[in-house]
């Protein structure tokens, strides 16, 4: 018996599920166990694609902490312990934290698989995994955050000229500092009177420069861009629960800790819906008409 267990939190695109059954049906065998977990709004999302694929749906508690990881594991273990016990279970997530979970399966002889969107998988989980399949469109479309900021500040290094320090001045004598400020303080003496210099006036403040308008577009793109690569799920048109896509872009660290993804996602109005308006819950993106 074969057992597909789907995180709805992590693996939350409709796209992603699709292509992990196929594979799995493909390579694996048929999956006779499969159940998805997750908040309502995830399952909700992803409602069409568990009704095709008959897919039972588990909803979480809607505690503070997000509880889809331990259901999950409890039913994974229970699973384990009937009889016959089940040849092969597979994941439907890259969070690391069910590395103890298939470490205790992988013991009990079971052969466990892991099914995770690429940009979604721990690194500490692959060697506990008999089998990683990677799903969703390859990391190479638009350039990560980091690769942006560093290219930005290597950019910012060869345009501005290398600070040198300054040598340091001779250090004169006291005895000829001492003559010179005399000789300073007796020469207006000495000198002749002179009529004043006329100072000219200050020269106008010149009008700051604006952007082109092509420029001042370039930046917005080169973000929009950024936001698809680490959200593919977005390009589908589809809402998307809005607690996976602010995950991912903080997974991609597009925003930090003290932005939201709705304070990054408004300043995109014409791109980004998020619904509804006062307390959104999901975020659907409009592609931009192309020019005429």
């Amino acid at each position: 018996m074969n057992v597909f267990l789907i995180d709805a939190d992590n693996l939350n695109s409709g796209a992603w599920v699709d292509e992990a059954f196929r594979v799995l049906q493909e390579t694996e065998g048929p999956l006779p166990v499969r159940r998805a977990y997750g908040s309502a709004e995830n399952l909700k999302a992803l409602a069409d694609t568990l009704c095709a694929w008959a897919v039972r749906p588990f909803v979480n508690l809607a505690l503070t902490k997000n509880t889809t990881d331990m259901a999950l594991a409890v039913d994974a273990m229970e699973l384990a312990c009937q009889s016959p016990t089940p040849g092969l279970i597979v994941i439907g997530s890259g969070d690391a934290d069910f590395t103890p979970l298939v470490v205790r399966l992988r013991e009990r002889g079971i052969r466990v698989v892991c099914v995770s969107e690429r940009s979604k998988m721990g690194r500490e989980a692959l060697p506990a995994y008999d089998r990683v399949i990677l799903v969703g469109p390859e990391q190479g479309a638009a350039p990560s955050a980091p690769a942006r900021k560093t290219a930005r500040k290597t950019a910012a290094k060869t345009s501005s000229p290398a600070a040198s320090p300054k040598p340091a001045a001779a250090k004169t004598p006291a005895k000829k500092v001492a003559a010179k400020t005399s000789a300073r303080t007796k020469a207006p003496q000495e000198q002749p009177a002179t009529s004043p210099v006329p100072v000219p006036p200050p020269a106008p403040e010149k009008p700051a420069l604006q952007p082109a308008e092509g420029a001042a577009h370039a930046m917005p793109l080169l973000d929009l861009a950024a936001i698809l690569a680490a959200v593919p799920a977005l390009q589908t048109g589809q809402a998307q629960p809005l607690a996976a896509v602010a995950k991912a872009l903080l997974d991609a660290r597009l925003r930090g800790k003290n932005m939201t993804a709705t304070k990054l996602l408004k300043k995109f109005p014409h791109l980004f819906v998020l619904a509804p308006p006062e307390k959104p819950r999901t975020v659907q993106y409009i592609p931009a008409p192309p020019a005429a």
